[in-house]
């Protein structure tokens, strides 16, 4: 059974959340993300959950880092600026593989640029914003069901992968209204609290360690410093640093293919748009317009780890067209693995590319 309901795509992530069981959030208010906040705030203690309304965004993902060892699913959601000050955090939730949820409703930059209009500029920073090697996972809605989805599949991810996990919205898909379906239930993943007492960060065959959740019984010692499999900081050895590092990247990265969520129309175009978030919407509609041209469609719900292998999707692609709403962030990344040809379309200010401006480029390929 579901339940339809007309939400805003902020509510929607916040209402994902709650079912995914997210027990603390930790944030501050931030145009355009406010609504996840102050829907948490209303929703989450009467669930037994806690909200926090920190002081800063520095001290809301320090919270969250916080909750997640206590064993509590937990959650932030900011913007552009916000999401600068939480980098050095992020770096260690990664360091110290610990569990938690980042929404991101970008706007346009950078600094505080255009606080009401919608952006893409972020998603560069959500993969290598701070500092060192590690790897992390990112998703990015098209709709308010996505947005509702995705941040339950993300609260999933991080828990299976011991990662910072991020929704890397839009303002648009944050503030529209949609139709959704709401179901009874949710798939779940519970975290791995099987820990080997003596070396609690010795990880499995998935490269992941069992997570020792504070006041468990368990003698952990977490740190951001190089650390070995005891806990212990260790930060003078080269060639424990580079296991360490090693591991943190390749327990995402090798199984990126497994992970992989996209979809793919029209494999046999000749033109491909490749698109992930609100410009997604627009693509679709070219599609819609032009059923006999041969135009597909490769839309990215998970943009971080890439996703090459859809690519070979498909086999008579002559060019790859990217519509972003930054300066052709992915479309680098797209450049990477395929020697076809990739166009990219960046537009900023905060509108969404038209049908007829997409279409119009499609066309001198077709």
């Amino acid at each position: 059974m579901t339940k339809i309901q007309f939400l805003q795509g902020n509510i929607a992530c916040a209402e994902g959340a709650l079912a995914a069981g997210c027990r603390f959030f930790g944030g501050y208010p931030i145009t355009p993300s406010t609504e996840v906040a102050e829907h948490m705030a209303a929703r989450l203690p009467k669930g037994g959950g806690v909200f926090v309304q920190m002081e800063d965004e520095i001290a809301s993902i320090a919270a969250v880092i916080g909750a997640s060892w206590t064993g509590a699913r937990a959650m932030t959601a900011t913007s552009g600026p916000g999401f600068s000050l939480m980098m050095e955090n992020i770096g260690f939730a990664a360091m110290t593989e610990t569990p938690c949820v980042i929404v991101n409703i970008q706007r346009g930059g950078p600094s505080t640029g255009q606080p009401t209009l919608a952006a893409q500029g972020d998603m560069l920073q959500c993969r290598f914003g701070s500092h060192g090697d590690y790897s992390i996972i990112a998703l990015s809605p098209a709709s308010v069901q996505e947005m509702y989805e995705l941040t339950v599949q993300a609260f999933n991810l991080a828990d299976r992968f011991r990662v910072p996990v991020f929704l890397m919205a839009d303002e648009i898909i944050g503030h529209m209204r949609e139709r959704i379906d709401i179901p009874d239930s949710v798939p779940g993943a519970r975290r791995n609290t099987e820990v080997d007492p003596a070396a609690p960060f010795r990880p499995g065959p998935d490269m992941v360690p069992g997570f020792p959740v504070f006041g468990s019984g368990h003698h952990v010692h977490v740190t951001g410093l190089t650390h070995d499999e005891k806990g212990y900081p260790c930060t003078t050895n080269p060639r424990l640093h580079e296991k360490l590092v090693t591991r943190l990247v390749r327990k995402v990265e090798d199984v990126r293919n497994e992970i992989a969520d996209f979809e793919v129309l029209r494999p046999d175009a000749r033109v491909v748009f490749i698109s992930y978030g609100a410009p997604a919407r627009t693509v679709m509609q070219v599609l819609a317009d032009h059923p006999q041209a041969s135009l597909g469609h490769l839309r990215l719900k998970m943009v971080w780890p890439f996703p090459e292998k859809a690519l070979e999707a498909f086999h008579g692609a002559k060019v790859f067209i990217v519509p972003e709403l930054n300066m052709g962030q992915v479309a680098r990344e797209i450049e990477r693995h395929t020697d076809i040809r990739v166009v990219s379309l960046p537009k900023l200010g905060g509108d969404l590319h038209t049908p007829d401006e997409l279409f119009d480029v499609a066309e001198g390929w077709l």
